[in-house]
Protein backbone atom coordinates (compact mmCIF):
# COMPACT_ATOMS: atom_id res chain seq x y z
CA UNK A 1 0.00 0.00 0.00
CA UNK A 2 1.10 3.45 -1.01
CA UNK A 3 0.42 5.88 1.88
CA UNK A 4 -0.16 9.35 0.49
CA UNK A 5 -0.08 12.54 3.13
CA UNK A 6 -0.99 16.77 2.67
CA UNK A 7 1.86 18.08 4.86
CA UNK A 8 0.23 21.26 6.68
CA UNK A 9 -1.66 19.94 9.64
CA UNK A 10 -1.23 16.40 8.97
CA UNK A 11 2.20 16.41 9.61
CA UNK A 12 3.40 19.98 10.26
CA UNK A 13 1.42 22.88 11.63
CA UNK A 14 0.37 25.42 9.92
CA UNK A 15 -2.07 27.36 11.51
CA UNK A 16 -1.22 31.64 10.40
CA UNK A 17 -3.53 33.63 12.69
CA UNK A 18 -2.41 32.05 16.05
CA UNK A 19 1.32 32.89 14.71
CA UNK A 20 0.53 36.38 13.63
CA UNK A 21 -1.56 36.80 17.04
CA UNK A 22 1.22 35.40 19.02
CA UNK A 23 4.17 37.36 16.77
CA UNK A 24 2.09 40.76 17.15
CA UNK A 25 -0.23 40.42 20.57
CA UNK A 26 -3.08 42.28 18.73
CA UNK A 27 -6.01 40.80 17.01
CA UNK A 28 -6.90 43.54 15.11
CA UNK A 29 -3.16 43.45 14.04
CA UNK A 30 -3.15 39.50 13.25
CA UNK A 31 -6.53 39.95 11.67
CA UNK A 32 -5.56 42.36 8.97
CA UNK A 33 -2.60 40.45 8.07
CA UNK A 34 -4.08 37.35 8.11
CA UNK A 35 -5.90 39.05 5.27
CA UNK A 36 -3.88 40.61 3.68
CA UNK A 37 -0.95 37.75 3.03
CA UNK A 38 -2.72 34.13 3.41
CA UNK A 39 -5.59 34.94 2.38
CA UNK A 40 -4.56 36.67 -0.80
CA UNK A 41 -4.37 35.69 -4.21
CA UNK A 42 -0.23 35.93 -4.11
CA UNK A 43 -0.24 33.13 -1.81
CA UNK A 44 -1.69 30.88 -4.30
CA UNK A 45 0.48 31.95 -6.74
CA UNK A 46 3.54 31.41 -3.98
CA UNK A 47 1.75 27.92 -3.94
CA UNK A 48 2.31 27.40 -7.02
CA UNK A 49 5.55 28.27 -7.71
CA UNK A 50 4.61 31.58 -9.75
CA UNK A 51 5.98 33.76 -6.96
CA UNK A 52 8.92 34.29 -4.96
CA UNK A 53 8.43 35.23 -1.30
CA UNK A 54 10.44 38.76 -1.98
CA UNK A 55 7.81 39.21 -5.20
CA UNK A 56 5.24 38.53 -2.78
CA UNK A 57 6.41 40.69 0.34
CA UNK A 58 6.66 44.01 -2.35
CA UNK A 59 3.02 43.46 -3.58
CA UNK A 60 1.56 43.10 -0.14
CA UNK A 61 3.32 46.15 0.88
CA UNK A 62 2.20 48.05 -1.90
CA UNK A 63 -0.86 46.73 -1.38
CA UNK A 64 -0.74 47.71 2.68
CA UNK A 65 2.08 50.28 2.68
CA UNK A 66 1.14 51.35 6.75
CA UNK A 67 2.05 47.85 7.30
CA UNK A 68 5.26 47.78 5.58
CA UNK A 69 7.45 46.54 9.37
CA UNK A 70 4.81 43.79 9.93
CA UNK A 71 4.54 42.55 6.83
CA UNK A 72 8.21 42.55 6.44
CA UNK A 73 8.15 40.56 10.00
CA UNK A 74 5.96 38.19 9.35
CA UNK A 75 7.34 37.06 5.85
CA UNK A 76 10.88 36.74 7.49
CA UNK A 77 9.58 34.66 10.22
CA UNK A 78 7.16 31.83 8.26
CA UNK A 79 9.05 29.45 8.90
CA UNK A 80 8.37 29.56 13.03
CA UNK A 81 4.91 28.40 11.44
CA UNK A 82 5.88 25.31 10.44
CA UNK A 83 6.44 22.77 13.74
CA UNK A 84 5.95 19.06 13.18
CA UNK A 85 2.93 17.01 14.62
CA UNK A 86 4.53 14.53 16.83
CA UNK A 87 1.72 12.26 16.69
CA UNK A 88 1.24 12.03 12.56
CA UNK A 89 5.13 11.88 12.59
CA UNK A 90 5.37 9.01 15.44
CA UNK A 91 3.10 6.71 12.84
CA UNK A 92 5.76 6.95 9.69
CA UNK A 93 8.51 4.49 10.82
CA UNK A 94 5.22 2.23 11.47
CA UNK A 95 4.29 2.37 8.05
CA UNK A 96 7.76 2.09 6.57
CA UNK A 97 8.44 -1.40 8.55
CA UNK A 98 5.39 -2.85 7.83
CA UNK A 99 6.64 -2.49 4.46
CA UNK A 100 4.37 -0.09 3.33
CA UNK A 101 5.87 3.37 0.68
CA UNK A 102 5.16 6.91 1.75
CA UNK A 103 4.92 9.77 -0.44
CA UNK A 104 3.97 13.36 0.24
CA UNK A 105 1.50 15.54 -2.04
CA UNK A 106 0.89 19.46 -0.60
CA UNK A 107 0.75 22.59 -1.64
CA UNK A 108 3.81 24.26 -0.85
CA UNK A 109 5.96 27.44 -1.25
CA UNK A 110 9.86 26.76 -2.57
CA UNK A 111 11.74 28.40 0.05
CA UNK A 112 9.03 26.93 2.89
CA UNK A 113 10.11 23.26 1.10
CA UNK A 114 14.07 23.38 1.08
CA UNK A 115 13.57 24.69 5.30
CA UNK A 116 11.37 21.99 6.07
CA UNK A 117 13.79 19.09 4.48
CA UNK A 118 16.46 20.66 5.82
CA UNK A 119 15.18 20.64 9.04
CA UNK A 120 13.08 17.70 10.03
CA UNK A 121 14.63 14.61 8.88
CA UNK A 122 11.76 12.27 8.89
CA UNK A 123 11.00 12.87 5.63
CA UNK A 124 13.78 10.85 4.50
CA UNK A 125 11.72 8.10 5.02
CA UNK A 126 9.62 8.94 2.29
CA UNK A 127 9.71 7.30 -1.24
CA UNK A 128 9.23 10.64 -3.00
CA UNK A 129 6.32 13.45 -3.70
CA UNK A 130 4.76 16.39 -5.53
CA UNK A 131 4.76 19.58 -4.34
CA UNK A 132 2.33 22.24 -6.21
CA UNK A 133 4.80 25.00 -6.76
CA UNK A 134 7.03 22.65 -8.61
CA UNK A 135 4.73 21.87 -10.81
CA UNK A 136 2.63 24.94 -10.86
CA UNK A 137 -0.13 22.93 -10.07
CA UNK A 138 -2.26 23.05 -6.63
CA UNK A 139 -5.36 20.71 -5.19
CA UNK A 140 -7.85 20.15 -5.53
CA UNK A 141 -7.05 20.02 -9.56
CA UNK A 142 -7.19 16.65 -10.73
CA UNK A 143 -3.81 17.50 -12.49
CA UNK A 144 -2.24 16.89 -9.70
CA UNK A 145 -2.93 13.93 -8.41
CA UNK A 146 -2.20 12.40 -11.85
CA UNK A 147 1.42 13.89 -11.79
CA UNK A 148 2.05 11.46 -8.43
CA UNK A 149 0.75 8.87 -9.51
CA UNK A 150 2.30 8.69 -12.89
CA UNK A 151 5.48 9.71 -11.63
CA UNK A 152 5.88 7.17 -9.05
CA UNK A 153 3.82 4.96 -11.54
CA UNK A 154 1.11 4.02 -8.63
CA UNK A 155 -2.47 2.63 -9.14
CA UNK A 156 -5.18 4.27 -7.82
CA UNK A 157 -6.22 1.74 -5.54
CA UNK A 158 -3.27 0.74 -4.13
CA UNK A 159 -3.25 4.25 -2.44
CA UNK A 160 -4.31 5.79 0.96
CA UNK A 161 -4.22 9.76 0.99
CA UNK A 162 -4.79 11.85 3.98
CA UNK A 163 -5.83 15.37 3.81
CA UNK A 164 -7.28 17.84 6.47
CA UNK A 165 -9.54 19.64 3.51
CA UNK A 166 -12.44 18.17 2.42
CA UNK A 167 -12.27 19.36 -1.11
CA UNK A 168 -8.63 18.09 -1.85
CA UNK A 169 -9.94 14.18 -0.64
CA UNK A 170 -12.73 14.81 -3.03
CA UNK A 171 -10.25 15.71 -5.62
CA UNK A 172 -8.13 12.58 -4.65
CA UNK A 173 -11.08 10.10 -4.75
CA UNK A 174 -12.37 10.94 -8.02
CA UNK A 175 -8.83 9.94 -9.15
CA UNK A 176 -9.97 6.63 -7.89
CA UNK A 177 -7.66 7.05 -4.55
CA UNK A 178 -8.80 6.05 -1.38
CA UNK A 179 -8.88 9.44 0.55
CA UNK A 180 -9.61 10.03 4.91
CA UNK A 181 -10.39 13.36 6.11
CA UNK A 182 -7.38 13.70 8.36
CA UNK A 183 -8.70 14.70 11.62
CA UNK A 184 -5.90 13.96 13.98
CA UNK A 185 -3.45 10.92 13.79
CA UNK A 186 -6.05 8.52 15.66
CA UNK A 187 -7.42 8.93 11.92
CA UNK A 188 -4.58 7.39 10.41
CA UNK A 189 -3.81 4.23 12.89
CA UNK A 190 -6.56 1.86 11.98
CA UNK A 191 -5.09 1.58 8.43
CA UNK A 192 -1.31 1.01 9.45
CA UNK A 193 -1.57 -3.01 9.36
CA UNK A 194 0.31 -5.55 7.21
CA UNK A 195 -0.71 -6.71 4.03
CA UNK A 196 -2.60 -9.47 5.07
CA UNK A 197 -4.57 -7.75 7.31
CA UNK A 198 -5.97 -4.89 5.46
CA UNK A 199 -9.61 -4.15 4.63
CA UNK A 200 -10.45 -0.93 2.40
Amino acid sequence: MNFIFDIGNVLINFKPLLFLEELFGEKAVADKLFQTIFQSPEWRKLDQGLLTHQEAEDIFCMREPELQPEIHQTMQNLKNLLTPIPETVALLPKIKELGHKLYYLSDFHAELRSYIFDQYPFFALFDGGVFSCDIHVTKPSPAIYRHLLETYQLAPKDCLFFDDVEKNVAGAQAEGIHSVLFTGAACVAPYITSEEERVI
